[in-house]
């Protein structure tokens, strides 16, 4: 992880050299870094945790051991392994490795296999090792897993993928499948919180608690709270499957620790020692437990053994001692490894806690970054196969399922037996995801960890991978300080791109240069390193009186004491080493002293952070002149200037790498960001995420439901150089139109925009949409193991439109109710045809022929392409790279148009009332830059903050302009295309480049004239792929109602929606009673038979009306609950 070049050589400019030099299209050597860097996070956290994490997970999990004709029968995984994809055995293919485009091709998953060896013992005794194969597991694309690691561009597209392929996905059914990363509470660090719900947690609570989330190295994480009591005691809260327990703090530190109570005394007052109400509480403390009668430590294990044993399931021959010693390794800070460091830091916690109590230090704010880390897709990967597959649901159920019976059967020593009871439990069904999550994460969701990774267009697809998550606990809460953007995210979290609406504030986006810590180094040298540097050891005493040093905190260790005075001289040191790599200090280090300050800020101490799933990203350090990596809660003390200008000697130690570091990738795209009004620039990364575009290169090869092309793109000629430094021209989403900016004939009202008719036919902005049908015939017909694809032949409802093979020939074109596929069943020869529903008329791109996962399937499952030609049309939504969204209102005649005094006509025109509410000056400069680089053949840079008050963007376009004989303010003289007459007034015209967003008329209109109904309220059905009718809702009743047009009314509400004629009994009122006579047997049935009153007798008192039918069901439900609905008839 090289991080000092990467950031060095950016683009100076953007340049047109990729559509000029030689050899363009080409593959290159290697893959271009940029574009890879952006799924690295994925690719690593998911390679760490197939390698060393997968191994620290099975080595963490506890043997299983049960009795049996007493002997002590013990199963433990020693190892498991993931395999590349492979293909099936027994199947027939030259190369057995699977490649990730044939998963996507025939909409399968993308996985390999898991194998665990599992150890089992007798007595003590080893009685040998079994191999098992667990299952199959989905593998991430790209990874060290995946059979394209390593590949070259050429041998990339050899394979039918991308040149640029990015990875960090899943394949899960044809569908590629992104784990979303959240944001979850930094781990092992206390923070200090206060929650006034944590009152209602029993007698004498407050809501003052130090929350901390410990994890060990394999990723198992726990949240423990310490609550501090109003009688000046604390309660240690911790959470074990799934049930929330509570110890008196006293109980937890003689348990971990054999000291004396004046030795545990003197270690909890360090630093305190003048508080005696502290003090006293401390005592207090101890003295619960010597009432208990717990005086050593063996009696304090024996007394938490005997009672927590209930709740344990362990083994009956454990001894209490045992119980307690596996309850305070499984729940009490478990990312410690001996007791003595768990103590001292149960000690520091407590002191904290006291502290904030007494509000002599701030409570830390848990929205804020710097309390946060991001959960990686490997973490979450981990935990699902430690909960799913690994985890002890196999062994127990080893246990019940089976059966002792089995085991008798077959006695003790026969190792067959112990297999076959193995793959007996293979085949069990897998626990639901809901269980794994709530084990293992202690996470608030279990829905919602996955997205679909949609290729509608290159940005969207990137985008997915930077996003960070909030969680969906979060989106439903009625609060907004989650959802605030706090000055604390600079440089990590882009303050734009996040969508407005629900998942505002929740939903956000990585900066561009903003990374996630992969690797774990093992931190062993360096407690070492600290103490010859000056810090004193945890049980040492330091020169000065505790209360005038910090404590040292490393990884959630506490690792000694440092003075006052010689903290900022160590911290010195340690960021020395870091920047230039020595001491095996890693780079990724992070370095926090939070100072005293005599005011109550946040707690002070020196905590150092080498975990991985942290934030980072690079800043030049000035003493240094390298480039190093802060995180999140380090960037608080830091004073980071941005230009050179706010550099203040002997103050600003770090500079910024470039001024828009603060930008995502998406927000990076979008030209003089600096000049718009903030939401536009918020909307505009929204619908770059929605435009048409040119999403891949290998539409051969995919089966994607929906795919959509833009015929014609080009290479925008306004762009900052970040465009070209993820090489965005190998997937362009718009093209540069000539804009006027003029209110003209009044069909450009309100956003509305008028297109050139001749440009239209040109081909600007045409395109298509993919679309794909799978058609299995295993499912169409179950059970009908002879249907084929194929025609019979001189078949009449085929008519000749299908191939022999009962498929469409490529290239046809398809309308509504012509012949799509048919299939024949081999017994009886008899054929099915089925035809082509949609509306729209369409061309066949390509069919795929699939078969099953094994190679041995028929010819009964394929996929076929069609593509659907989609030119702009009235209605058809576009916009500019400012959030200015427009729709096509008409496609005027070119003669009608404005022409310039060249002649030339624009190909949009744009309402000028579109700006002064909305302020997007980028746009007007956009305009006057594309059309100077057009005139002088330049591609100019549009990088925000690139401009400023003294050099502005005005004065530069605008010479250049007049330099190619223009107007230096970007307007010309127009002409009407009707009458020929100059216009009055000056008209700003230049180049935009636009986007064609996704949204279509055709795909949005909606007719109904009859149709279905429900089955219950005979009331029209909504939806538009059934068609359905529109809701005719209250609001709109309201404005009929307001118009005065009650027939209308009538007609929407009761005509065409559910009228009904009932029969009702005047007398009575009823309209459940009036049934048909029962006729004699000697009628004849054609004889008109009366409608009689079941409760009058009489059928003279009948009369219809025409009532809603639902009104019906109504009286019907209320009759059922035994309420009687009269009606009285007039």
């Amino acid at each position: 992880m090289d991080f000092s070049t990467k950031w060095t050589n950016l683009p100076k400019g953007p340049s047109l050299k990729n559509l000029t030099e030689r050899g363009f299209g080409i593959p290159k050597e290697t893959q271009h870094a940029a574009v890879q860097d952006l799924t690295r996070a994925h690719i690593e956290s998911f390679d760490q945790a197939v390698t060393e994490g997968l191994s620290r997970v099975v080595q963490g999990i506890p043997p299983f051991e049960f009795k049996f004709r007493n002997d002590r029968i013990s199963l433990a995984f020693v190892e498991a392994t993931i395999h590349s994809p492979l293909a099936a055995k027994g199947s027939i293919c030259r190369d057995l490795r699977v490649f990730p485009a044939e998963c996507r091709g025939r909409r399968c998953s993308y996985k390999g296999k898991l194998v665990a060896d599992i150890s089992w013992s007798v007595n003590d005794i080893p009685k040998g090792i079994i191999k098992q194969s667990l299952g199959q597991v989905p593998i991430m694309v790209k990874s060290k897993l995946c059979n394209l690691h390593g590949l070259s561009p050429k041998e990339l597209v050899e394979h039918h993928e991308e040149a640029e392929e990015m990875g960090g996905y899943f394949i899960v059914n044809g569908i590629e499948k992104v784990i979303r990363m959240l944001i979850m509470p930094r781990r092992n660090y206390p923070i200090a919180m206060s929650r006034p719900k944590w009152k209602s947690r029993g007698q004498g609570y407050t809501q003052y608690g130090i929350s901390m989330r410990c994890v060990k190295q394999e990723h198992t994480a726990i949240n423990m709270n310490l609550h501090y009591l109003d009688n000046g005691t604390v309660m240690l809260n911790f959470i074990y499957q799934k049930e929330l327990f509570f110890l008196p703090l006293g109980f937890a530190l003689k348990a971990l620790v054999d000291f004396t109570d004046f030795q545990i005394y003197q270690e909890l007052i360090k630093g305190r020692e003048d508080d005696s109400f502290f003090k006293s509480c401390v005592s207090e403390m101890l003295r619960i437990v010597m009432e208990e009668g717990c005086t050593t430590r063996s009696k304090v294990l024996n007394y938490l053994g005997e009672r927590f044993r209930v709740k344990m399931n362990l083994p009956e021959w454990y001894t209490n001692e045992q119980c307690a010693n596996f309850l305070l390794d499984e729940c009490i800070c478990i990312h410690l490894k001996s007791d003595m460091e768990k103590f001292y830091l149960l000690c520091l916690m407590t002191r904290k806690l006291f502290t904030f109590a007494k509000q002599e230090c701030m409570e830390e704010n848990p929205d804020s970054l710097m309390c946060q880390e991001v959960l990686t897709p490997g973490q979450l990967y981990l935990m699902f196969l430690k909960a799913s597959r690994l985890f002890r649901v196999y062994l127990v159920q080893y246990r019940v399922s089976a059966g002792k019976s089995f085991l008798e059967a077959r006695g003790l020593d026969n190792w067959q037996c112990n297999h076959d009871l193995l793959i007996l439990i293979n085949n069990l069904s897998k626990p639901s995801r809901h269980v794994i999550v709530q084990e293992c994460l202690g996470m608030l969701q279990n829905t919602g960890l996955c997205v679909v990774a949609d290729k509608l267009n290159f940005i969207r697809y990137l985008s997915h991978f930077r996003c960070v998550h909030r969680g969906a606990a979060f989106a439903k809460m009625r609060t907004t300080s989650v959802r605030k953007l706090l000055p604390e995210s600079w440089g990590f979290l882009c303050p734009v791109h996040t969508p407005d609406g629900e998942p505002c504030g929740l939903m956000n986006h990585m900066t561009a240069s903003c990374e996630i810590v992969g690797p774990a180094l093992p931190t062993t040298t360096l407690p070492a390193l600290l103490c010859s540097l000056g810090v004193t050891p945890v049980d040492g005493s330091p020169g000065q009186a505790f209360s005038d040093c910090y404590h040292v905190v490393l990884d959630g260790a506490m690792v000694g004491w440092v003075e006052a005075e010689l903290a900022p001289i160590l911290v010195d040191s340690l960021r020395r080493f870091k920047v230039l790599k020595e001491n095996k200090i890693p780079p990724w280090t992070e370095i926090v002293l939070v100072p005293k300050t005599g005011k109550a800020s946040l707690y002070p101490g020196l905590y150092l952070f080498t975990t991985p799933c942290r934030m980072v990203r690079p800043v030049r350090n000035l003493a240094q002149g390298k480039q190093e990596l802060i995180g999140t809660f380090e960037q608080l003390y830091i004073n980071v200037g941005i230009m050179e200008n706010d550099i203040e000697p002997g103050v600003t130690t770090h500079q910024e790498l470039f001024p828009h570091s603060m930008l995502s990738v998406v927000a990076n795209f979008i030209p003089y960001s600096d000049h718009n009004q903030s939401p536009r620039n918020m909307y505009q990364c929204q619908m770059g995420k929605q435009t048409m575009g040119f999403p891949l290169h290998s539409y051969r090869d995919r089966s994607d439901n929906k795919l959509y092309r833009l015929q014609t793109p080009q290479s925008p000629l306004v762009r900052p150089y970040m465009y070209d430094h993820y090489n965005m021209d190998n997937y362009p989403i718009g093209t540069n139109a000539i804009v006027a900016v003029i209110s003209y004939t009044g069909y450009d009202m309100e956003d509305a925009m008028i297109v050139n008719k001749s440009s239209w036919e040109r081909g600007f902005a045409h395109g298509c949409i993919y679309k794909t049908e799978l058609v299995d015939l295993a499912d169409k017909m179950k059970g009908e193991d002879n249907m084929v694809f194929g025609t019979k032949p001189g078949d009449p409802k085929v008519n000749d439109r299908l191939d022999a093979d009962g498929l469409p020939p490529i290239g046809s074109v398809l309308h509504y109710g012509d012949p799509f596929y048919s299939y024949i069943n081999l017994n009886t020869g008899q054929s099915y045809v089925t035809f082509y529903k949609s509306q729209e008329s369409c061309v066949v791109d390509n069919i795929k022929i699939c078969s099953n996962d094994t190679g041995s399937g028929r010819f009964k499952r394929i996929c076929i392409t069609m593509r659907v030609p989609r030119n702009p049309t009235i209605g058809d939504k576009f916009a500019s790279r400012h959030g200015q969204k427009g729709i096509l209102s008409r496609l005027w005649p070119a003669e009608d148009m404005p022409f310039t005094e060249s002649g030339m006509c624009p190909d949009i025109l744009f309402n000028p009332h579109g700006f002064p509410s909305r302020m997007t000056i980028g746009m007007l400069i956009e305009s006057m830059a594309g059309k100077s680089g057009a005139l002088h053949g330049l591609s100019h840079d549009a990088t925000p903050f690139t401009f400023s008050e003294e050099s502005s963007a005005l004065e530069y376009f605008g010479d250049l302009l007049r330099a190619a004989g223009y107007n230096h303010y970007g307007t010309e003289r127009l002409y009407s295309g009707l009458s020929g007459v100059e216009l009055e007034a000056d008209i700003f015209i230049g180049v935009v480049y636009y986007q064609r967003l996704r949204h279509m008329v055709s795909d949005k209109f909606q007719v109904r004239t009859t149709g279905a109904r429900d089955k219950v309220t005979n009331q029209p059905v909504g939806g538009r792929n059934i068609q359905g009718g529109i809701r005719f809702g209250e609001m709109e009743r309201d404005a009929l109602l307001a118009h005065g047009s009650s027939f209308l009314l009538h007609d929407r509400l009761f005509n065409c929606s559910d009228r009904s004629v009932a029969q009702v009994c005047i007398d009575c009122g009823s309209l459940l009673s009036p049934l048909l006579e029962k006729p004699p047997p000697s009628w004849s049935a054609m004889r008109h038979r009366k409608t009689v009153c079941t409760l009058c007798g009489k059928s003279d008192s009948i009369d219809t009306v025409s009532v809603p039918y639902v009104f019906r069901y109504f009286v019907a439900e209320l009759a059922a609950m035994n309420i009687k609905v009269k009606l009285e008839v007039k």
